[in-house]
């Protein structure tokens, strides 16, 4: 069956561009070329990846993801910025943008972001298939890994995608300590130079949804001069 893609780009030379090297892929594409008719089309149609500008009349890409996100099921998100700021990168892969490109980029990286992205969606599909539900305890959190799903003390806490994935990846490691670098390839998937402080600014917000005190945390610790670790919390 044929992946369908959705591209938000208000410039249609490009847009078309992208079309024609994506059905090359034996993708399935549709186009929107603002704002407006591509929110329409993300919240109406089911799609297995969107391909987002940032910059767009009507409804700005950043907007765009926030608003799919908000949805139960996950779509995956690729970014198209030509802002030499790096605010807006960083703003979508906080609202939960699996990956971004830069233009004025080749056609040959962006393919090659397109599969790598289908690839670990099909990863993920295929542990959901083999694996038991999973739900992880800690003293008063519990996430339910398959619902996606976190409570504190009953109280349900409100995570953004990479919040999530974030804490998952901590959880079902206990104890063991990751660099910036090794959380911001594991958890989003690549690792880009000079954007470490990502994955702060995630730490930071999580701390403040899931601790008591979170300038002085009891799940997520610092290991100084190192990054992260989750504490080994006995029951």
């Amino acid at each position: 069956m044929s992946r369908r893609i959705l591209v938000i780009e208000d410039n249609r030379d490009l847009a078309r561009l992208l079309e024609i090297h994506l059905r090359d892929l034996s993708y399935h594409v549709d186009l929107a070329f603002d704002g407006h008719k591509g929110l329409s089309s993300a919240e109406s149609k089911p799609y297995d990846l969107i391909i987002l500008d940032i910059m767009l009349p009507g409804v700005d890409g950043i907007e765009i993801c926030r608003r799919v996100r908000s949805k139960p099921v996950y779509t995956p998100i690729l970014m198209l910025t030509s802002k030499s700021s790096e605010l807006d990168r960083v703003l979508g892969l906080e609202m939960g943008a699996d990956d971004y490109v830069t233009k004025p980029f080749s056609i040959r990286e962006l393919m090659a972001r397109v599969k790598a992205l289908f690839r670990r969606v099909d990863e993920l599909k295929k542990g959901d298939q083999t694996e038991t539900p999973e739900v992880i305890r800690a003293k008063d959190l519990t996430i339910d890994v398959l619902k996606r799903t976190v409570t504190m003390k009953d109280r349900v806490i409100d995570l953004t995608a990479k919040e999530f994935d974030l804490l998952v990846y901590f959880a079902r490691h206990p104890g063991r300590t990751y660099s910036r670098a090794q959380l911001l390839e594991h958890v989003w998937g690549y690792g880009h130079d000079g954007y470490e402080h990502t994955v702060n600014s995630h730490i930071n917000r999580l701390r403040s949804k899931i601790e008591e005190a979170p300038a002085e945390p009891q799940y997520i610790l610092t290991v100084w001069g190192v990054g992260y670790k989750f504490a080994e919390i006995q029951e």
